[in-house]
C-alpha cells in the first residue's frame, strides 16, 4: 500500500475507530487480555466521544481510499502550572496507531508533527506520552526523553 497522504481531524462520530486503534495498540504490545481490553474499551468510547465534542480531544486520523490506516490524539488537560510549565494546559499525546500494512511509511511522524505544531499553536510547553518499545525510536528522534514521573496501581 502507499503512503497514504490524506489527514483529516476526527469528530465524535471517529470515537469506534479511536477505540478500535487504541485497542489495536495495547493488544500489539502485550499489555492486557482481550478480557481487559474489552472493559477498557466499553469505558473509553464514550469518554473520546465527549471530549471529541468538547475539544479537550484532538484526534487526527490518515485515510487511505477513505480507509483510516492510522491515528494519533492529544488530550488537553487542566494541570497545576509549577517549575516546568506555567501555564495550567498539558498536552498528552496518545492513541498513536499504524495499521500493519503501512508501517515504517512515516504516517506515525507525520501525525507527531501535527500533534506538536498544534500544542504550539497553543502556547503549550510541555507534552508528555508513554512510548511503547515500537515507538520509543520515533519520540526520541522527534527530541522527547524520559522524564522523572512513576507511577503505581494501587490494584482497584
Amino acid at each position: 500500500m502507499k503512503t497514504a497522504t490524506s489527514i483529516r481531524l476526527a469528530t465524535s462520530a471517529d470515537s469506534a475507530i479511536i477505540t478500535e486503534h487504541r485497542h489495536k495498540m495495547f493488544r500489539d504490545n502485550g499489555f492486557a487480555t482481550e478480557e481487559t481490553l474489552a472493559r477498557m474499551d466499553e469505558a473509553f468510547e464514550p469518554w473520546v466521544r465527549k471530549r471529541l465534542g468538547d475539544s479537550r480531544y484532538l484526534g487526527l486520523l490518515v485515510e487511505d481510499n477513505h480507509a483510516v490506516v492510522a491515528g494519533a490524539g492529544v488530550f488537553f488537560s487542566d494541570f497545576p502550572p509549577h517549575w516546568r510549565q506555567a501555564e495550567a494546559t498539558r498536552a498528552y499525546i496518545l492513541n498513536v496507531y499504524s495499521e500493519p500494512e503501512v508501517r515504517g511509511q512515516g504516517l506515525a511522524r507525520r501525525l507527531m508533527e501535527r500533534i506538536l505544531e498544534e500544542c504550539r499553536t497553543r502556547g503549550i510547553s510541555t507534552v508528555v506520552l508513554h512510548a511503547s518499545p515500537q515507538g520509543r525510536p520515533l519520540y526520541e528522534s522527534m527530541g522527547f526523553w524520559q522524564s522523572d514521573e512513576m507511577m503505581l496501581g494501587l490494584g482497584i
